[in-house]
């Protein structure tokens, strides 16, 4: 599998991870085989990059942190309660707490894979990946930092449903009252999650407070250190994370991974708590599996594979290609795969779309 611009992709290729819409269904399954029609169809529904099979990386399995199966059935009930927010109607709890449980299940039983987050973002499904990648990505910190079941679900639960505030229609919300200072979502969306007694209070204060910065430069409330709640600080660093990622978010402009954790590094003790940044870079894949690197041999590999302590020291399969003297130039290849870990004088020195 390799993850490349969709500008790269040629009829023909072959797609190694399903495309979702809104609605969790499957948009394009895995091992369709693209054509031009449905190429600029993906262009048209925003679509910039997508995971592509390669011979030369067929056996490499990525390791899923949580399975395709959970991560469908958590879009699919987003779906149905943001359906139910945009309606003024009140929205199902059950099928949300499920969700949550599953993922942090699967989460605990594969705490020692680092999380690639793969997902294939459209204009109709960026919102639902950017609510389930945080709420991933924030149940993987939970573990990294001990919490228990019930601190996880809660977590999580707020992870998953951060921006839904962002998607209410009640007007006669106190959030929506003129020169009122809860005049921002994230008071909606604690206004919508609080009154819901199968929830945790606690759950509810992520949207709230998921803005809040330590030095006391967010909001809504502008608290600062202690004041704002771990999970919050937790969904602060996974939110503004993703969207540096993601094209489709409403940030000025689009990091490839490593770049998106240089620039949150450089904001701890500003915008996040240092604690919590240490335990984000331990749990996310600065080069998630499938990106294509440039080390400092002068060779251009692809990434197949993690170091669960060396995030940034990922196992890079390089093709070694030598043409041979005949008639034809036949090109004969190499497969060498360079453990970045136990190669300390090899370094990346650029990511290649």
């Amino acid at each position: 599998m390799k993850y490349v611009s969709v500008d790269q992709v040629e009829p023909g290729d072959v797609l190694a991870r399903s495309i979702y819409t809104s609605e969790g269904l499957t948009l394009l399954q895995t091992g369709v085989q693209l054509t031009v029609g449905m190429i600029n169809k993906l262009r048209r529904f925003g679509v910039t990059m997508l995971s592509i099979k390669d011979p030369f990386f067929d056996e490499v399995k990525e390791q899923e942190v949580v399975t395709e199966t959970t991560r469908k059935d958590a879009i699919r009930n987003l779906s149905g309660a943001i359906s139910c927010v945009q309606s003024g109607k009140e929205f199902d709890v059950r099928g949300i707490q499920k969700s949550v449980g599953n993922i942090v299940e699967e989460t605990l039983r594969n705490r020692k894979v680092l999380l690639n987050l793969g997902e294939i973002r459209t204009k109709d499904n960026a919102l639902y990946i950017h609510s389930l990648n945080v709420c991933m990505m924030a149940t993987v910190m939970g573990v990294g930092l001990g919490y228990n079941t019930t601190q996880l679900k809660e977590l999580a639960i707020g992870a998953l449903l951060h921006d839904i505030g962002k998607l209410s229609v009640d007007k006669e919300a106190p959030a929506y009252k003129k020169n009122s200072r809860t005049n921002h979502h994230t008071w909606i969306g604690f206004e919508i999650l609080r009154k819901k007694h199968e929830m945790s209070i606690v759950s509810a204060h992520v949207p709230l407070q998921h803005h809040e910065w330590v030095d006391g430069t967010g909001v809504p409330r502008g608290l600062s250190g202690d004041e704002i709640h771990e999970f919050a600080k937790i969904v602060a660093i996974c939110n503004y994370y993703d969207n540096l990622i993601s094209p489709l978010s409403e940030e000025e402009e689009t990091l490839p991974p490593y770049e998106a954790c240089e620039r949150i590094m450089s904001l701890a003790e500003k915008r996040f708590d240092h604690k919590m940044v240490i335990h984000f870079l331990r749990s996310i894949a600065l080069y998630p599996i499938g990106t294509s690197l440039k080390l400092s041999t002068g060779e251009v590999g692809v990434v197949i594979d993690q170091n669960r302590g060396l995030p940034a020291r990922p196992v890079v399969r390089v093709i070694r290609r030598e043409q041979q003297a005949n008639r034809r130039m036949a090109e004969d290849h190499e497969i060498c795969d360079i453990d970045l870990g136990a190669e300390p004088t090899i370094f990346i020195t650029g990511v290649l779309e």
